[in-house]
């Protein structure tokens, strides 16, 4: 079982509902224990696995759609853009980088990577997607089953998809590659990842009952402009969960040009978690990415999978990951 530490299980809304609007932080919820989860896109896939790789013993499993295995790139943009993107036939070698995860874990930068063993992964590669070679994410498969046993992992690889994040209704057509990258497959990847995820989910049933709330981000982040990452952040809030109920926690990266200075909130309202999360109790942090040209340089608002924000990018200690474990210990989903 996951280990997550709570302090005083109490719902921010007691005196009439959570915050909401720009100037707002998050509201602190009543969270079910173990029940921690992630999924991303692209580079958001990436920061998906190195968020759950980090904090281990904390994230019960994780959905990734077009991205590769943990600390791909070693720090090296030349990396990431060659072998970690459209890559070779043979796929990046995985076993340095369990190698680096294991000694990692035994320095305490990130968790002990046997920590893995009980989680559920979800991974997606579609057969039209020129961006992320099929090898790669293969790859990711590999580094995974090092620590996750076969049967806790599903690898998705027969919908015609471009390189985006498919969806039952919403978004271009399935074989394209641009903005919002969001295609129009018929194939619902969010309810597919979330069902994988946390077992048997209830069927969604009319709109979302909740609210997409954005709530200023900005607090949560360490680092500065150095983190690349807005002020703003998007938060899905199931009613049943602002109403006091027990709920999951599901936090969600979208990939690079899809953040809220790019799409606005077209990623977080239409990707296709929120019908999901309404009809079972779970709570959806959208953390957002930001363009910057200068100091770092990251001018499509990727997340970090190369080492723009700095060395220890993949551990505990990287500006992303600081920031975003601030947003998941502030909504009551791990100890301090």
């Amino acid at each position: 079982m996951k280990r997550l530490a709570f302090a005083a299980l109490l719902l921010l809304a007691a005196c009439g509902g959570p915050p909401t609007g720009d100037a707002d932080g998050l509201p602190r919820l009543r969270l079910e224990p173990g029940s921690l989860t992630v999924s991303g896109i692209s580079s958001g896939g990436y920061m998906a696995t190195q968020l759950q790789v980090a904090h281990a013993r904390d994230v019960a499993g994780a959905g990734i759609v077009a991205a590769g295995p943990w600390f791909c790139a070693q720090g090296l943009v030349a990396r990431a853009l060659d072998e970690c993107l459209e890559g070779d036939a043979a796929g990046p070698d995985v076993q340095p980088l369990v190698s680096i995860a294991r000694m990692s874990g035994l320095s305490r930068v990130i968790d002990d990577p046997a920590a893995l063993a009980d989680d559920r992964v979800w991974v997606f590669h579609g057969t039209r997607d020129e961006v992320v070679g099929a090898a790669v994410s293969d790859a990711l498969v590999r580094f995974y089953r090092a620590f996750v046993p076969p049967e806790q992992i599903r690898y998705e690889t027969q919908v015609a998809a471009g390189h985006g994040f498919p969806t039952a209704g919403a978004g271009g057509a399935c074989e394209a590659s641009a903005a919002p990258w969001l295609n129009d497959c018929g194939f619902d990847a969010a309810g597919q990842l979330l069902g994988f995820l946390y077992g048997d989910l209830a069927e969604p049933a009319g709109a979302a009952a909740g609210e997409l709330l954005t709530f200023d981000q900005s607090r949560y982040v360490e680092g500065g402009d150095a983190a690349s990452m807005d002020a703003r952040g998007f938060l899905f809030l199931p009613a049943s969960c602002a109403a006091g109920e027990a709920c999951r926690l599901h936090v969600a990266f979208h990939g690079c040009g899809q953040g809220i200075g790019e799409v606005g909130r077209t990623f977080a309202a239409q990707a296709g978690y929120n019908r999901w999360a309404a009809a079972n109790r779970i709570v959806v942090l959208y953390p957002q990415a930001a363009r910057s040209r200068l100091a770092p340089f990251n001018p499509k608002g990727c997340w970090d999978w190369w080492g723009y924000s700095g060395p220890n990018y993949a551990s505990r200690e990287g500006l992303q990951i600081r920031s975003v474990w601030r947003m998941v210990q502030a909504l009551g989903g791990a100890g301090p």
